[in-house]
């Protein structure tokens, strides 16, 4: 399967890509990178320099130079120099905090 034929939302893909950055959430580290598509769910982005070693489970995609404009994200998936990122609104914070607290009352 594709990664074209996983997005559930409708796609808008920029010609060149957008100049964006990806940030940690504890702000220890930064890179650049190129947005090549995005939707209201997520974006798949090209990094210019390397993600080894990063913790990239969670970060802040900056969409300004300044910082101002971010969304807070979550690593979809890995391939090569690019990466996919869901984007964590408060829907999806609910839904973890449910699933931790039913699993938790299966555990009692």
């Amino acid at each position: 399967m594709t990664t074209s034929e996983r997005r559930k939302g409708v796609r808008v893909v920029f010609e060149k890509g957008i100049e964006v950055s990806i940030m940690a959430i504890d702000g220890t580290w930064r890179r650049d990178c190129i947005m090549q598509d995005v939707s209201e769910t997520g974006a798949r982005l090209s990094i210019r320099d390397s993600i080894e070693g990063l913790k990239l489970k969670e970060f802040f995609l900056l969409l300004s130079s300044t910082g101002l404009t971010y969304r807070r994200c979550e690593l979809a998936w890995v391939n090569g120099e690019e990466i996919g990122a869901k984007f964590v609104t408060a829907q999806t914070e609910k839904k973890k905090r449910t699933g931790r607290s039913h699993n938790n009352n299966l555990e009692a």
